[in-house]
Formats: C-alpha cells, structure tokens, sequence
C-alpha cells in the first residue's frame, strides 16, 4: 500500500479541455475525450454536458496524474462512464451511496450525474485521488455528492447506508468484508464485476452468509445501452448490521 502522507503534492486540475492525440504508457500529457455516445443522451439525460465535462477531465487530468491510463482514453464511455451508470438502474429513488475506493469517482460520479436524486460519498483513502475528487466535484458542481478520504474499515455512519457501490477494488469475498459494515440493516452491496463474477460469488458464499447477508446474485444493467452490459453483484443485507471488524473474507490484499 502507498505512503498516503507523501501524496500530497498535486497540481490543481486543468480546466481547459485538451487537445491531440494520446500516447500509450506517457502521463505527461493528456488528450481529448471522445464523442459521446447516443446512449449517454439517454443515460445522463440533462446532465449530459456535465457528463461530457468529467469524460474531458478524466481523459485530461486524470491521465496526467496516473487515475486513468492513456489506453483508455479512446473507451471512456463504454467501459467506464456508461459502464458504470447503468447500474443506475439497481438503485431505489434518493438512496445513500457510499462508493469505496473511489480513485477517479468511478462509479460514483457517473451515478450521480445519471441520478442527481442519489446522496452519494465518494470514499478514497489515498490524498492525491482525494484532491482531485474534490477538484472535479468542485468544477462539476456537483451538489449529491461529497468526498471522504478514509479506509472502509475505518469508517461507519451511525445508522449505515442504503447502498454500497465498488468497482475493481478486491476479490468479492474480501470486499464484502469491508463493505457490508457501512450498510444499515436491509441495505444492499452493488459490485461492478466482470466475466468472474459468478465464480467469485461462488467462492464468498460462506463469507457472505457469515457476515450476515441472506441474498445475493449476478445481475446484467444496461442492455442495447452498453455492449457488452455490466455485470454486477448485488448482495443482500438482513436485518441486522454487521459489526465493525466482522471479518474480512478471504483473497488477496487490497485497498478499500
């Protein structure tokens, strides 16, 4: 795990939108986000500038400062805005969102803008993605969203929240022990996976039923908007929260 006390020297964002082409494997400069999609019209809706403003700061900034690779860049939509917005569609009207290990505020700002009526925190442990969330959520205004810098295991609201949401962060069975202690008794963890998902599922079953979930399942968002379409694990909380250290499950080290 990085030193987070030696992150903290980051230039402010740059809020002219890039330009040229980008380079494989150079950081030093970013380029210009592709055109968005038709699908993101009716993902984002009247939030589509704002989308297409955060899609030129990830492409920009976030490749400057290493959130994103330059690889990416020409995929941004598709495998990473749209991607993570049509979950969306798993989540009740104004629900509380807690998005850990946020890094670039994938999912958690595409959430937000798809549905402004979600109260969603952003929570990232290391300093340098925490300012350049805050930065971006600044320039955006976005006003459902706040940023939070801190470990899952370290962080617990009095009464939890609705809804977990994480995406590339660890194996399920590790995640849904760091995960499972934010949500209030009946909440629901959303994990954006990818072609694994029921293998992992399957392995974490003992750790689910033993950190006090009763459901859990794979679920596809976003058919003929996304191809291919997300792949989520959404598991069930009962009627009882999990304690702080209930027990992080098994799988390899990662950040929360």
């Amino acid at each position: 795990m990085s030193d987070v006390s030696r992150e903290t020297s980051v230039p402010p964002l740059d809020r002219t939108p890039p330009t040229g082409p980008a380079t494989d494997g150079d950081r030093t400069a970013g380029s210009a986000a592709p055109l968005a999609p038709p699908a993101a019209a009716t993902v984002f809706g009247s939030q589509l500038a704002t989308a297409t403003a955060y899609a030129e700061l990830l492409a920009g900034d976030g490749v400057i400062r290493g959130l994103l690779g330059p690889r990416e860049v020409p995929r941004l939509w598709d495998r990473h805005l749209l991607n993570c917005a049509v979950a969306a569609e798993l989540l009740a009207t104004g629900v509380t969102v807690t998005d850990v290990g946020s890094g670039a505020g994938l999912p958690g700002i595409p959430l937000a803008l798809a549905r402004p009526d979600l109260d969603i925190e952003l929570l990232e442990p290391l300093e340098r993605r925490v300012v350049f969330l805050r930065e971006v959520v600044s320039t955006l205004g976005l006003r459902n969203v706040r940023v939070v810098r801190g470990r899952a295991e370290d962080v617990r609201s009095a009464d939890g929240v609705d809804v977990v949401t994480a995406r590339a962060v660890a194996p399920l069975a590790r995640l849904a022990g760091w995960c499972l202690p934010l949500l209030r008794p009946g909440g629901s963890l959303i994990a954006l996976k990818g072609s694994r998902a029921s293998a992992e599922l399957d392995e974490a079953a003992d750790d689910l039923r033993r950190l006090g979930a009763v459901a859990w399942e794979v679920v596809t968002c976003g058919r003929g908007l996304v191809d291919p379409p997300t792949t989520v694990v959404r598991v069930g909380l009962g009627n009882a929260r999990v304690p702080r250290g209930g027990g992080a499950g098994r799988g390899r080290k990662g950040r929360p």
